[in-house]
């Protein structure tokens, strides 16, 4: 069995213990390739159908071109797709593009208390109507116990202190030093009332694991990831703001295999386009505590 299939199979099997032991679950799909292909695996492990809804938090600041191929991938394989924004702060323009906080401080408004809110069930949420093709207001919003993430430990420092299954409490806080321990594939899955579970398939997955395993499957992917003709190339999307491209010739899967394999960004941060991470000072695992994705 080679490496990918390895990681396939471990990912798969995560996410049917996932389904088989919390009643209210959800995926998080930011609409990059992580959780793309969390899409695609979650497909294989239920045969073609994906078993509960995909979670978009929208900041409004999202490349269009990202919620066009959201919106497209969703009704073309029949996902329950719903998102979830801070209304009130971009109604009172409290973001960082309207001048009136920092990147940090937009970052907590804009994706984590609208995270909370989304998955708690107490902000608005809008649900695709699939024969319309429009979102509808969630009338009836439950709570989410388990959401399975797209995180991986070598992206980011923070993300290498999570579990497969990493608890959280009531409020969506992450409690770093309280998480079980997973020796020899053992996974807890047993957690008291309340508790809020965060489950992460592609934990040991690393960015060369994943391009090679969007080659091999064929995934499509949103096009900013491929070189257009302007030698530039986004290796991480967020908000348009905060968001930039490197340097890169590579247009399919294939190229930034190879491009990866020279190790041309051996000492490049992955998210080293995304500006509020060189703001960071250790802001962006305070947020991950407090329920950042």
């Amino acid at each position: 069995m080679d490496h990918l299939t390895k990681l396939e199979n471990r990912s798969i099997h995560i996410l049917r213990e996932a389904y088989a032991n919390f009643k209210d679950l959800g995926m998080l799909w930011s609409i990059g390739k992580d959780s793309t292909v969390l899409v695609h695996l979650a497909r294989k492990a239920f045969f073609g159908h994906v078993p509960f809804p995909l979670i978009h938090i929208d900041t409004n600041f999202k490349i269009p071109e990202m919620i066009q191929y959201r919106d497209n991938y969703a009704r073309q394989w029949k996902l329950d797709m719903i998102y979830g924004e801070n209304t009130k702060a971009l109604k009172s323009k409290m973001t960082f593009p309207d001048g009136n906080c920092t990147r940090l401080e937009c970052c907590r408004l804009l994706k984590t208390e609208a995270l909370r809110a989304t998955l708690s069930g107490t902000g608005p949420r809008y649900r695709m109507n699939h024969e319309t093709g429009e979102y509808e207001l969630d009338k009836n919003p439950a709570a989410f116990t388990g959401i399975i993430v797209g995180v991986r430990s070598d992206e980011e420092g923070s993300r290498s202190k999570e579990r497969y299954f990493s608890p959280r409490d009531q409020k969506n806080d992450w409690h770093i030093g309280e998480q079980p321990p997973e020796f020899w594939n053992q996974y807890k899955t047993d957690f008291a009332p309340g508790t809020h579970v965060r489950i992460h398939p592609l934990l040991d997955w690393t960015e060369l694991d994943l391009w090679e395993y969007i080659q091999r499957e064929n995934i499509p992917m949103v096009s900013l990831y491929f070189d257009q003709g302007e030698g530039k190339r986004y290796r991480s999307l967020g908000c348009w703001p905060c968001t930039h491209p490197v340097d890169s010739n590579a247009a399919t899967a294939a190229e930034i295999v190879e491009e990866l394999r020279s190790g041309k960004f051996a000492n490049i941060a992955e998210r080293s386009g995304r500006a509020q991470d060189r703001e960071d000072g250790g802001g962006l695992e305070e947020l991950r505590k407090a329920g950042y994705m």
